[in-house]
């Protein structure tokens, strides 16, 4: 019945199984494997019923997962990355969808001064219009169907991208322009009929007017402390609006104990991703700033006491935001226990282990631990009404 019902798995689970017997990438397949024709020769049976039975399997925990927290009235907050990989089933079989041989990626910045390349083909702006966008309604639906909170991964992809030509460097990228008035209206018109929450990851260096077109189309943003942290006289902190989502950093940003003391600054010196000159800049501005916001978070009644250290001044934060009239509060679990180490370093490919991490607690040994459990208990009281 589920096979039935979802007829593009068939056509994934056969992909899987070939890919399985080829021992290679489809792009290194010979014809007409590689143009997206598979008969039964092609894979072996026995992997093919596997591949389905996985899809299923998945498909059950999400969906019962999903019906869990609605009853319970908790969101189900889930993410809607930029891109796929290019060896991908996506580009095998919906590659006039994308561009071969371009990368998506940004351009040099404070933090990245050589740019950064991401190593996915970006989706064709004139293509995916003239198929009446079926690619993009697809995957946004089968996010949406079982989501109360879409994250919307690199929102600025929305009206414009950094595409890489192969063989250059990040740096020598060039913007694209997307047709954002069209895409905006699909994300709204989806997200009404699966009644869920739209968020925009506008974090970065984002144009003014992507912010503007956010506010105009109700999706919220996102309030990142880390990315929100000034160096100012008073108001060390912007005040976090009820729209947006708030957390002390993201998936993709060093843990709150590793920014707090530069680890971060060091690490991206280490992989080429930072200067000197850059490095050194970044380190005075994180010197500046944990004394303001020390003295910020003391005025507002978040913090007690001189040179509080480490695990106050995190729940102090925590504080900070859960009573602040953000629509959701994000909590990053190693936080709690100041981990050090990033989950991810973008950027970086062989030079780290990305997502491949395992956290250095249980989840039997971290539900117990009084610095787990106590600052939740306080972002939940706080949180209470809101």
């Amino acid at each position: 019945r589920f096979v039935a019902s979802h007829p593009e798995v068939e056509d994934y689970a056969r992909f899987r199984a070939t890919g399985e017997r080829q021992r290679a990438p489809w792009p290194s397949w010979s014809r007409p494997l590689c143009d997206g024709v598979l008969t039964e020769g092609d894979y072996d049976e026995r992997a093919r019923r596997y591949h389905l039975y996985v899809q299923w399997v998945a498909h059950e925990q999400i969906r019962v997962l999903s019906e869990h927290s609605t009853r319970a009235g908790v969101n189900l907050y889930l993410d809607l990355p930029l891109g796929v990989h290019p060896h991908s089933y996506d580009v095998w079989r919906e590659r006039e969808a994308f561009v071969l041989g371009v990368s998506g990626g940004a351009p040099p910045d404070v933090v990245f001064t050589q740019g950064q390349d991401w190593g996915f083909p970006p989706l064709h702006p004139e293509a995916i219009r003239e198929q009446g966008y079926r690619y993009v309604i697809a995957y946004l639906r089968h996010q949406l169907q079982h989501t109360t909170l879409l994250r919307i991964d690199h929102v600025m992809g929305l009206h414009r991208l950094f595409w890489i030509p192969k063989g250059l460097e990040a740096r020598d990228g060039v913007y694209v322009r997307y047709p954002a008035e069209e895409l905006y209206a699909i994300f709204c018109l989806e997200s009404h009929r699966h009644r869920a929450s739209i968020v925009g990851e506008n974090l970065g260096t984002v144009p003014a007017y992507v912010n503007a077109a956010m506010a105009r189309h109700n999706l919220h943003r996102m309030y990142v402390l880390q990315y929100e942290l000034a160096p100012g006289p008073r108001q060390v902190l912007r005040a976090v609006s009820h729209d947006s989502v708030a957390s002390l950093n993201t998936h993709d940003m060093p843990p709150f104990a590793a920014y707090w003391e530069g680890l971060d600054i060091v690490d991206r010196l280490r992989l080429g991703l930072l200067d000197p000159t850059g490095a050194r800049i970044e380190q005075e501005n994180r010197r500046s700033l944990r004394p303001a916001l020390e003295r910020f978070l003391e005025r507002q009644g978040w913090l007690k006491g001189d040179s509080p250290g480490l695990a106050p001044l995190l729940q102090a934060c925590l504080r900070f935001l859960s009573a602040s009239p953000a629509r959701v509060v994000l909590v990053n679990l190693e936080d709690l226990w100041l981990e050090r180490e990033p989950q991810n370093v973008p950027g970086t490919r062989e030079e780290r282990l990305n997502w491949q991490r395992k956290t250095h607690h249980s989840l039997g040994a971290f539900r117990e631990m009084p610095a787990v459990v106590d600052p939740l208990c306080g972002v939940n009281d706080l949180r209470q009404g809101m």
